[in-house]
């Protein structure tokens, strides 16, 4: 069995799928593994590291996935006309990836033409077996993490109250707006750096978590929050005349806040605007925004993803663009340990097979294409038992 893990070619990105600890492992399952010459270089992963847990390393993308019989990446295979990655795996080829199949309908569309199975890791089923592969949790937790770190940058005072002989300096008011994992880790490292902390979530299931890590859970008081989580744990949509309530109270507590994270996505839809144009001008000058949704359209009216804008009263809106990417050598370690459960799954190591179950709940949902053709329900597929 022939694993390989090319360099990632998509705009700024700086993860790369396996590490050294991963390859041993996937040789000890059997695998031979290949890494494109370069690969792990932005996530401080020399070469020559690959090399010696086990791995053999190729000069080119093309050489590197010849044969293999899996495909790890970390974002989706490139078919922008110039580039079509999907040309050189061999057909039957397994792609295990963050493939964004709700945005890129031309890219299972391609991979289903082209004979290749793909595994969507952001559809990770969210079941007590599989939370060792939850690229989403692994991901948004340091997302969550270097936000409010990003906000210091950007910010001109500093997060805690400073007691000094020329005065005291009042501490720095944080939201968070979405109390999922990157939410909640937001709120811990907010904290730990001194701020007072406060958090919005539809779901007033979350209330507890936010006040266990030392932050302020801001209500809507409405009938509607009870049914606002869906059974995956996810926000549901609201009605209209829940968004009212929730407006007039996050403009009021927006008006005194320095720092705002949002963090709200709903799972194969744009992202919800919460904090509305009139809200952000309410805001007190050199007030920082970062919109963590900003890559599914934006939490943020006005947010322009990968952009930093001044509005007129003096408030930065951030739209943050592959943030994880940040701390390439943190982000690495954990999503290629997912990627290293999610392949164990299907391994037969006595006879040195791989064997995707398509009757598992963890294939069967994360399976986008298999023999020609898209087979996942959501996307307008049937699924496969097996292959």
């Amino acid at each position: 069995m022939k694993l390989a893990v090319p360099k990632e070619i998509w705009p700024g990105e700086k993860r790369v799928a396996v590490t050294p600890e991963t390859v041993k492992k996937l040789k000890s399952l059997g695998f031979d593994v290949a890494i494109e010459a370069g690969a792990g270089i932005d996530a401080a992963i020399p070469d020559d590291r690959f090399v010696d847990a086990g791995a053999t390393i190729a000069k080119t993308m093309k050489t590197t996935v010849k044969d293999a019989d899996v495909i790890f990446k970390v974002r989706p295979p490139v078919i922008d006309g110039k580039t079509n990655e999907l040309t050189a795996y061999k057909k039957g080829a397994a792609v295990v990836a963050l493939l964004e199949p709700f945005d890129r309908k031309e890219l299972l569309d391609a991979m289903a033409k082209a004979g290749v199975d793909g595994y969507s890791m952001e559809l990770m089923p969210r079941i007590s077996r599989a939370q060792s592969m939850d690229v989403l949790s692994s991901q948004s937790n340091l997302a969550g993490y270097r936000a409010v770190l990003e906000a210091a940058h950007e910010f001109g005072r500093i997060y805690p109250m400073m007691m000094t002989a020329a005065g005291t300096l009042a501490p720095a008011r944080v939201l968070v707006v979405g109390a999922g994992v990157a939410g909640l880790q937001a709120i811990a490292t907010a904290k730990r750096l001194g701020a007072v902390v406060s958090a919005f979530d539809v779901r007033p299931a979350v209330k507890e978590q936010v006040q266990s890590l030392g932050g302020t859970f801001i209500e809507v008081e409405d009938d509607e929050a009870d049914a606002a989580e869906t059974s995956g744990g996810y926000a549901k949509e609201m009605s209209d005349d829940y968004k009212k309530k929730q407006a007039d109270k996050l403009k009021e507590v927006l008006a005194k806040t320095d720092i705002v994270i949002t963090t709200a996505l709903i799972p194969g839809r744009p992202a919800p605007e919460i904090v509305t144009a009139d809200m952000v001008a309410g805001m007190k000058p050199g007030s920082v925004i970062i919109d963590l949704a900003a890559e599914r359209g934006g939490n943020v009216a006005g947010v322009k993803l990968g952009q930093t804008i001044t509005t007129a009263n003096g408030v930065k809106l951030i739209g943050s663009e592959n943030i994880t990417s940040a701390v390439a050598t943190d982000a690495t370690a954990m999503y290629a340990k997912n990627l290293l459960n999610f392949i164990t799954l299907s391994v037969d190591t006595e006879k040195g097979a791989l064997v995707f179950n398509g009757e598992d709940q963890i294939i069967a949902e994360t399976r986008l294409t298999h023999d020609g053709k898209i087979v996942h329900p959501k996307f307008g597929g049937a699924a496969v038992a097996n292959g």
